[in-house]
């Protein structure tokens, strides 16, 4: 007869199954701890005799212990609630604990026979997750940003990260400049020495020489601008993810009101990108080199050098004059074409409400406005670069205009030939030349600068975790969420939303919450899902700090249906599992819980109807219905509720009601906001009412539902008293009204 010890080893559970050494080995180099085979297989070993009921994450905190790692966190959590950039990680799968990877794209298993096979996230959807996580403190969660200008240096910081690209790009620039005055040298000898004695021996010497010369040019070149090329796109890719990633972290409480202005300051982004593949690093470089070819010019030409040397300082200034000028014009350019944007964005969004309204002609004047003031200032703007740009052009034909009368007296007295002044001149369009080009290069660097200043404000707010705080991971469900001394306001807005002192959920209870239009009640469960930070008062899950726990730990334990529910782009299925890791059969059972295989079987591409934008061509109410799947689908500890009811039939409500008394476990936490209490009643234990922020009544549904038709009477009763004070008429209130009732 098998004993439970053989059993165990033979169909080891999650509680019981060994880390394998090698696989963790691996785990652990990639983290970029170096571990000792030896140390690491005794302390394998040691955990596994110690005590084998412990928990897996704190077996791995035992043997961190005897490998002396410190400052390595440790999460258990559900692989459909992990988030897939913290990989690699240890998953128990297939009765074994097995290294969990990517491969671009691809999942790879890899067990302790070093044998890595692919896997689906199907596969792993129920599977658990051992996360170590190793907090980097030089990284920071908002990235290292200065607070003064944090764009500016976020950009410099990823421009030279690599240090190596300038050196390579200023030792070509040095070289090409070099070789740019062979060219005046081969005009200067072919005049003086070819023509006057037609020595064509000495005419293809210099040709060969030539040949040699431009083919290094051309190589260098090339050269330089793919390194420039790749560097631009480097620095592209890495802004462009850190402030998306900000932007994901942000605390929704302090992000802009108007998203499409800010989708239209995130993509001011890409004028960087341009910036710096448009060569302007060229013409930075080479600016410097002005003054080494008027030197040359000078050792040639002896006075000529003067013409250039006092016609750069009037060229540099035209162009710095220029900036100043167009600073400003660009600047509002760039405010008014984001305003135009959230202009466009609000109206595509509301067109329906436009239409109806017959509000298309007041849109439209506004469009109109704002183009024109663009318009405006982009003449302006243009009438400015242009300007510069013709002026610094008749700049540098008056100074080869003036170069060749100071060098015909020059060859008068005898210090200057016909091919040195013509090398002069060759050299003179290598002088103004960088100054013309960097004319046009600053006025793209306005353009840069304004897009950054735009991007600024959005990296200065605060995001939902501090800057180098060290999360908290513990592998225990919550048994309750608490909150002590809570308040909530929104930015500039003196009102308190919540004033709550005191409150407690525990594990098992099932919470309606209700109260009137504006009571607080949606705000109440953002700040207990964590998307919004209270003003004052700390949110407990569990013993621990709801924003001292890492977001995995929030994602995989709590569960928010928003009161507005958002598709996305895709299809049905991708909207439902928004995750990617759902496993096929769950996903049918839920769907066929809450009536939503009714609207796959409408379509004929069923699951892969697909979805625009915003979820156009769904109902409100198959919208709520997708909302609802995912949080089923999540099957989390505590479920957050938003008017779950709203847009739905009364046959939907009947189907969801009996869906959440299957599927909400008997310890999970289920607080459902709604407006219906008599159908609410039939599923919680308990009932809370709100009004303006604060509760006025907790307990049994019986004694709430009472207490609030006691209320509701008496109100009533002290509105028709001061009626009938008033004037005699008939009375019409409502069964929320707040305020004087109206006489008719």
């Amino acid at each position: 007869m098998m004993t439970s010890d053989s059993a165990d080893r033979e169909n080891p559970s999650i509680e019981t199954a060994p880390f394998p050494a090698p696989v963790l080995k691996q785990l652990l180099e990639r983290l970029q701890l170096s571990v000792q085979t030896g140390a690491l297989n005794k302390a394998c070993a040691q955990a596994e005799q110690s005590d084998q009921k412990l928990p897996p994450a704190q077996r791995m905190v035992l043997i961190l212990k005897q490998l002396q790692l410190r400052g390595v966190q440790t999460a258990l959590v559900r692989f459909n609630r992990f988030d897939h950039r913290r990989l690699p990680a240890l998953v128990f799968y297939q009765n074994q604990w097995q290294l969990l990877g990517k491969n671009g794209n691809q999942l790879l298993l890899t067990n302790a026979e070093r044998i890595s096979s692919s896997c689906a996230s199907e596969d792993l959807q129920e599977a658990a997750v051992l996360w170590l996580n190793r907090p980097d403190k030089s990284q920071t969660e908002t990235g290292d940003f200065a607070r003064k200008n944090p764009a500016r240096n976020l950009v410099l910081k990823e421009l030279f990260r690599t240090k190596r690209w300038l050196l390579d790009v200023v030792i070509a620039t040095l070289v090409i400049n070099v070789l740019a005055v062979a060219t005046s040298i081969f005009a200067m000898q072919v005049y003086d020495r070819v023509v006057q004695t037609l020595a064509y021996a000495t005419l293809w010497t210099l040709v060969a020489g030539m040949v040699v010369v431009l083919s290094l040019d051309w190589l260098l070149k090339s050269v330089r601008a793919r390194i420039l090329d790749s560097l631009s796109c480097a620095v592209d890719k890495a802004l462009s993810q850190q402030v998306f990633d900000h932007i994901m972290k942000l605390q929704l409480d302090q992000r802009p009101q108007s998203l499409g202005t800010l989708a239209a300051q995130v993509g001011g982004l890409d004028s960087v990108r341009q910036f710096f593949s448009s060569g302007v690093i060229f013409a930075l470089v080479d600016l410097p080199f002005a003054l080494m070819f008027i030197s040359f010019i000078g050792i040639i030409g002896g006075h000529v050098g003067w013409v250039y040397l006092a016609l750069l300082p009037v060229a540099a200034s035209l162009g710095l004059l220029s900036q100043f000028r167009l600073r400003k014009l660009l600047r509002w350019q760039m405010i008014r074409s984001n305003e135009r944007q959230g202009l466009l964005v609000d109206a595509i969004r509301g067109t329906e409400s436009i239409r109806t309204s017959n509000a298309t002609w007041r849109f439209a004047d506004e469009w109109r406005e704002i183009t024109k003031s663009i318009s405006r200032y982009n003449v302006k703007q243009k009438a400015v670069s242009n300007l510069t740009t013709v002026t610094t052009g008749s700049l540098s034909s008056l100074a080869y205009v003036c170069a060749v009368v100071v060098g015909v007296g020059q060859i008068e007295a005898g210090s200057l030939t016909m091919g040195g002044l013509i090398a002069c001149s060759i050299l003179g369009g290598r002088v103004i030349a960088p100054i013309a080009q960097s004319v046009q290069y600053l006025s793209q660097w306005q353009n840069v600068s304004h897009a950054l200043q735009m991007v600024n404000p959005i990296l200065l707010l605060d995001t939902e975790r501090r800057e180098g705080q060290t999360l908290l991971m513990p592998d225990e469900p919550p048994a309750k969420i608490e909150l002590e001394g809570l308040s909530f306001s929104y930015p500039n807005v003196p009102v308190r939303q919540l004033d709550i002192p005191q409150l407690t959920f525990k594990a098992g209870e099932r919470v309606a919450i209700l109260g009137p239009v504006g009571s607080g009640k949606s705000t109440l469960l953002k700040v207990l899902s964590g998307l919004y930070k209270p003003s004052a008062g700390r949110v407990r899950l569990g013993h621990a700090d709801l924003w001292d726990l890492d977001p995995n730990i929030i994602a995989d334990q709590i569960g928010y249906l928003p009161q507005t529910v958002h598709l996305f782009k895709g299809t049905l299925r991708s909207n439902l599992t928004l995750s990617g890791a759902v496993n096929d059969s769950e996903l049918l059972n839920v769907c066929h819980q809450l009536g939503i295989d009714r609207i796959a079987a409408d379509n004929p591409r069923s699951l892969d109807l697909e979805i625009s934008e915003g979820g156009e061509g769904l109902s409100g109410g198959q919208r709520q219905l997708v909302g609802l799947a995912r949080v089923f689908l999540a099957r989390p500890k505590i479920w957050l509720l938003d008017e779950p009811s709203s847009s739905l039939d009364g046959e939907s409500e009947t189907q969801i009601f009996a869906a959440l008394q299957k599927y909400v476990r008997d310890d999970d936490i289920l607080l459902i906001s709604t407006h219906k209490p008599m159908l609410a009643a039939k599923l919680v234990k308990r009932m809370i009412v709100m009004q303006q922020g604060k509760i006025i009544a907790d307990g049994s549904p019986e004694a709430v539902i009472v207490k609030m038709k006691s209320e509701q009477r008496q109100r009533v009763t002290e509105l028709r008293q001061q009626a009938g004070e008033q004037r005699p008429g008939t009375i019409a209130f409502g069964a929320e009204q707040k305020g004087p009732i109206n006489v008719i």
